[in-house]
């Protein structure tokens, strides 16, 4: 299974002065195609995950994760068919976008000191009623490896 994943770039921001005063990512851009109709996004929300701690595995039987790096790095686990596959995103790593298709187990960790910071757009959207979270089986990967 092809998972889509995308490289967001960042452009500096300038003041008046032609000074860098920050820059802008963006995320979701309507114009780029890389949703297809059925998999645009329904909600965006942020997730914090703490230094040296791992979300999930977890997986969902209704709901397409969408899931980037905004601040700190962070790698996503997916298993597809008994093998991981290895994404990262955040600050080193191009705030890569990756969708996690409905059905497959994935795990988010964290690999900084600080919170990383991650932004989630699924679809459909999360409501608390949902009760679509379901344990995965990830023994055998070695989170302790970068």
């Amino acid at each position: 299974m092809k998972i889509l994943t995308k490289i967001n770039k960042k452009f500096l921001t300038k003041d008046s002065k032609d000074e860098i005063n920050g820059f802008l990512l963006p995320i979701y851009n309507v114009h780029e195609n890389f949703f297809s109709e059925k998999m645009k996004p329904e909600q965006v929300y942020l997730t914090v995950i703490q230094k040296n701690k791992i979300k999930g595995p977890h997986l969902h039987y209704i709901r397409t994760g969408c899931f980037t790096c905004i601040k700190g790095n962070a790698r996503f686990i997916l298993k597809i068919n008994d093998t991981y596959q290895v994404f990262y995103s955040g600050d080193d790593y191009d705030f890569r976008t990756v969708i996690v298709p409905t059905g497959i187990p994935a795990a988010l960790q964290n690999l900084g000191n600080d919170n990383a910071y991650i932004l989630n757009m699924p679809t459909p959207a999360w409501t608390p009623e949902m009760n679509d979270e379901h344990t995965a089986d990830f023994k055998d990967f070695d989170f302790l490896s970068k």
